[in-house]
């Protein structure tokens, strides 16, 4: 049996959301579910991405969302969806407030939906109860300095002089930390972690506004060890981004109730396990390999999404004006060639129904379109990839569209992602 014959004896429907059951079925009892995407700009990957999260959340109990997103800008969201009073009542107000590029990635109107869904939704229950949506990622570094010297301003002012410092240390760079990482020495380090000592001390409990102030803290200790490393090349910043996504995911499970269930939303690079990749060949990892690690395969279900031709949303530079480009056709030999080739308009596919099929074991190219694109070299979004250890399940699109953003990319504003993926 062929390649192309096996994935037409195994693909599964997927044109209603009832088709989603043999997915839900597989998540069972699950405490993590990541659910990626190819790129940050296609309408299918969010729309499938959100009616899954919409069954967990209303059907299984899930108690959150996180996603590879901003904290601040997320807590905005977070705030809206959970009924905040001081909120705004409509999440797409603070979707429209997410200034730092790429804003289409949050920004649009598939995500809008499923927040005006989850406002809906959490209206009905009790306040400990509502779905919260947070933001897994680690560029906020000036703003969650101002956050946090807002928080201690209202209940440590004794310590506001502490986020004062190491706000002051940052100021000479503005909202450009990529030039302290580039051409100081790392003198603001001593400063955010002993901000970072402060505001743990300040945030015990289960207060929400206790869990902005650390996380916040938390980001910018992060963010500072990021921009010093991040122009050494090799697998350092990237693994130090994705373990603080993965101890951000740990620090939400652990704040919420003790049968606290998690969806990520988040790029396939990021959600997908390194270790089935040439990732993991020079030293990389991801959310999705250290998630599997800390709660077992058992407790973790990661879902992939592929596409093949049509267009995309993305940007031709770093920091440029967002367009709708051309997808190809995918390149002869991977996984979206083949899957092209089973003529399946829309599949679904759970990897431990096949577990011998070759095209599930084989290394495979398989497309990441990143927020940075150049269709005219699309060879070079290609990570070799052996699905069946990759993922537990795969959505598939034939055809791709672009997704719909809620306002045009300005110029470059704030800290740039700089990873040469771009995911």
């Amino acid at each position: 049996m062929t390649q192309v014959d096996e994935m037409r004896e195994q693909a599964l429907p997927l044109e209603e959301e009832t088709d989603l059951g043999p997915l839900l079925d597989r998540i069972g009892d699950a405490r993590c579910v990541l659910i990626g995407e190819a790129s940050h700009g296609n309408h299918e990957y969010y729309a499938w991405r959100a009616a899954l999260t919409r069954h967990l959340i209303a059907d299984r109990g899930f108690s959150f969302v996180a996603v590879e997103g901003d904290w601040p800008d997320c807590w905005a969201v977070h705030r809206s969806v959970t009924l905040v009073p001081t909120a705004p009542t409509d999440p797409r107000q603070a979707l429209d407030g997410f200034r730092r590029w790429p804003t289409w990635m949050w920004a649009n109107l598939e995500t809008t939906h499923f927040c005006r869904w989850l406002r809906e939704h959490n209206a009905e229950l009790p306040a400990d109860r509502r779905a919260g949506f947070y933001g897994l990622d680690i560029y906020s570094l000036q703003d969650s300095l101002r956050a946090i010297t807002a928080y201690l301003a209202r209940h440590r002012p004794e310590a506001v002089d502490t986020a004062l410092d190491a706000y002051r240390c940052f100021e000479p760079y503005g909202e450009c930390p990529q030039t302290y990482g580039r051409l100081v020495p790392p003198d603001c380090a001593d400063e955010v972690l002993e901000l970072l000592a402060r505001v743990r001390t300040a945030s015990a409990g289960t207060d929400p506004d206790r869990l902005n102030a650390w996380q916040n803290a938390e980001v910018a200790t992060e963010a500072e060890r990021y921009y010093r490393i991040m122009f050494e090349g090799g697998p350092h910043s990237w693994n130090l981004r994705d373990t603080h996504m993965a101890d951000t995911l740990d620090r939400l499970l652990d704040f919420h109730r003790a049968d606290a269930k998690a969806v990520v939303w988040a790029h396939n690079s990021h959600i997908g396990d390194a270790r089935a990749t040439d990732l993991a060949d020079t030293g990389l990892i991801s959310l999705g390999q250290l998630a599997r690690e800390r709660h077992g395969t058992g407790d973790v279900v990661l879902v992939g999404f592929a596409g093949g031709h049509g267009e995309v949303v993305a940007a031709p530079s770093w920091g440029g004006r967002a367009e709708i480009m051309n997808v190809p056709a995918p390149p002869a030999g991977s996984l979206e060639a083949l899957l092209t080739e089973a003529h399946l308009t829309q599949a679904l596919f759970i990897c431990s129904d096949a577990p011998r099929a070759s095209w599930l074991n084989d290394r495979l190219e398989h497309r990441a379109i990143g927020v940075v694109y150049d269709p005219a070299h699309d060879r070079r979004n290609q990570v070799p990839t052996r699905l069946g250890e990759r993922y537990d399940a795969l959505g598939w699109f034939h055809r791709v569209s672009p997704i719909q953003p809620l306002h045009a990319e300005s110029a470059a504003r704030g800290e740039l992602e700089t990873m040469p993926s771009g995911v």
